[in-house]
């Protein structure tokens, strides 16, 4: 697995957000994913950690997951999430993502799931991603901490 660049700003994988989870992604090319231990501090209900979160992490592995495959940030349109069982504080996670269609360069789909150290499924997503143009994605390889130029550069890259 190869280890994906860090944003600075990024609250899901921004080494410099300091409320954000700071997550490490890797890539085999194909997939994406992430090792998630939910804090105390980012439940809703007593003892769950809140969905808006779950969504959140979900979210961030299916649009890098689209990244590594088309060379492009994107933008999540639509998200439909399952939520299985709770997702406890304190326990380890793996959340894994994968382009599943990509409609011309136009349309991104992707899904996604969180599972425990068991390999219990606790939530799964799918979701429709927009392309991110031009000079606006080159504006976001600014924000990346290291160089994110060998993910996001190609003949589907930031200069389109």
């Amino acid at each position: 697995m190869l280890k994906l660049p860090h944003t600075t700003s990024c609250f899901v994988c921004g080494l410099n957000n300091p409320i954000g989870l700071k997550l490490d992604l890797e890539t085999d090319g194909t997939i994406v994913r992430a090792r998630f231990v939910p804090r105390p501090e980012h439940v809703g209900f007593r003892e769950t950690v809140h969905g808006g979160l779950v969504s959140t992490v979900l979210d961030e592995a299916m649009v890098w997951a689209i990244g590594v495959r088309t060379k492009r940030f994107s933008y999540c349109a639509e998200l439909g999430v399952r939520f299985l069982q709770p997702v406890r504080p304190n326990a380890e996670f793996v959340v894994v993502g994968e382009l599943v269609s990509d409609r011309r360069g136009k349309l991104f789909e992707a899904r996604a799931e969180l599972r425990n150290s068991r390999d219990d499924l606790h939530a799964t997503a799918t979701g429709k991603y927009l392309p991110i143009k031009g000079d606006l994605q080159s504006a976001l390889l600014d924000d990346f901490d290291e160089s994110g130029e060998n993910f996001f550069k190609g003949e589907n890259g930031p200069t389109e």
